[in-house]
């Protein structure tokens, strides 16, 4: 199994950012895919995740309402759009892929994308 971030970058307070993970290697649809970030003063945490067949999607509070997660199951392709980003966003993304239904703690995903940083300048 593959994945494979994109999208990163340097934005400003309010501006918005997609990042995009194609994941390949898996041939049953009943997987969960999800965003995770972390930075060097905080451990490794669940952003969304979602459920590549049914579109199941869990959010963290903190994102909730600003960050939408999605994907295009034809180009085997997940998203996450983030709108209204502030500093406190600012984090190595990291996309990650686990056999079976939702889950959001990073300790249930066995595989990982190399990370994707995202700054948010104030």
């Amino acid at each position: 199994v593959q994945v494979v971030e994109s999208g990163g970058g340097l934005v400003q307070t309010g501006e918005s950012l997609k990042l995009s993970c194609v994941i390949s290697g898996l041939t049953d649809d009943h997987y969960t895919m999800g965003w995770f970030r972390q930075t060097t003063s905080k451990e490794r945490e669940g952003v969304s995740v979602i459920h590549w067949r049914g579109g199941t999607t869990w959010y963290a509070s903190s994102v909730k309402g600003r960050f939408t997660i999605s994907r295009d199951i034809a180009k085997s392709t997940l998203y996450l759009q983030m709108d209204n980003l502030n500093p406190e966003d600012s984090a190595v993304y990291y996309c990650a892929a686990r056999l079976g239904g939702l889950r959001s703690g990073p300790e249930d995903f066995p595989y990982w994308g190399q990370g994707t940083q995202v700054t948010v300048d104030s």
